[in-house]
């Protein structure tokens, strides 16, 4: 269960940061096309290369949803039913109340302890979606790069066995290293949330299943005494609602940055031709560094490559 109470505090806590974080993104970007690649998702994808389906051969740098997109759509979807029907205007110590034990009372708090563990286990679910999301994980990455003035990262790509050599680290590391740390002198509002929101050791337990829950407590089945990033014996209800909290405003604060982006974007396109030029940093066939055009359009708020407008033959839709 969510609390209006809760999210307008927590809301009201970080938005003012990640105000101020996308309008230095913007005036730090290295080039005024980056933050677009990341609304619209540059991505390098070498599986080009097997196709042999088309005379000619695709470029390997595209832009679009690719396979983390697809994914993201559908758990966004997931994740917006459920915040909007599980919102409750009554204040989260009204709530807690309800729990205090009378033996008149005794039946209620029964079931209404029911539907709660039954509710803590759905905001599981939604935890592992937003924090193994591979498209939540890499739009925080390319923007905190955008925001140091670094390139946009087109070879961006999350380790999924030993054998990825070239990934930029594992969903762990980069969350805590390159992400949450990168805020922290900066946005200390926007680390804190981080902080407090992501728990690896939790994030684990839900992963596999390894926890129960007696009373309102989550009794995790993975602290180790020996590992200190597994220190966590028990997290009780009313500090589980206080870390998926934070979890779901940094979720609606990414949807509502990559919306101002969209807009701003699109604006900037209606007084350029409908077109917008964004960089190409490659290493395949080898490294070096071009400039391709974008083009809008209005009544999709979409872009595609301006070059596809002139393609003599299908193989050359989408390359740039």
């Amino acid at each position: 269960m969510l609390f209006r109470n809760i999210l307008n505090q927590k809301t009201a806590a970080i938005q003012p940061e990640f105000d101020r974080f996308l309008n230095e993104t913007f005036n730090n970007q290295s080039h005024p096309g980056d933050l677009l690649l990341v609304h619209e998702n540059g991505f390098y994808n070498p599986e080009t290369h097997k196709w042999t389906n088309l005379p000619e051969k695709l470029s390997p740098y595209m832009i679009g949803p690719s396979k983390e997109g697809h994914s993201e759509q559908l758990h966004h979807k997931f994740i917006g039913s459920y915040i909007n029907r599980s919102v409750s205007e009554q204040p989260f110590d009204e709530y807690v109340k309800l729990h205090q034990w009378t033996e008149e009372k005794a039946k209620d708090i029964e079931k209404l302890a029911e539907e709660e563990a039954e509710s803590v286990q759905l905001e599981m679910l939604i935890y592992l979606k937003i924090w193994e999301g591979d498209a939540f994980i890499k739009k925080f990455y390319q923007l905190a790069r955008l925001n140091a003035g670094l390139d946009y990262e087109w070879h961006f790509s999350i380790v999924e066995s030993s054998r990825d050599k070239k990934a930029i680290g594992t969903r762990d590391e980069i969350i805590r290293k390159k992400i949450r740390n990168f805020f922290k002198d900066k946005y200390p509002a926007i680390y804190g949330a981080f902080k407090n929101a992501y728990k690896s050791q939790v994030r684990n337990s839900i992963a596999h299943s390894k926890y129960s829950i007696l009373g309102r407590y989550i009794h995790l089945n993975n602290y180790i005494e020996e590992d200190q990033y597994s220190q966590i014996e028990v997290v009780s209800f009313d500090e589980w609602v206080d870390i998926f909290h934070d979890t779901i405003v940094l979720y609606t604060q990414q949807t509502r940055l990559l919306n101002m982006i969209q807009e701003f974007y699109s604006h900037l396109a209606t007084q350029n031709d409908l077109l917008m030029e964004v960089r190409v940093t490659r290493t395949d066939p080898e490294p070096r560094t071009e400039y391709h055009l974008l083009k809008h359009r209005l009544q999709w708020k979409d872009w595609y490559w301006e070059a596809n407008d002139h393609a003599k033959t299908p193989a050359e839709i989408g390359t740039t």
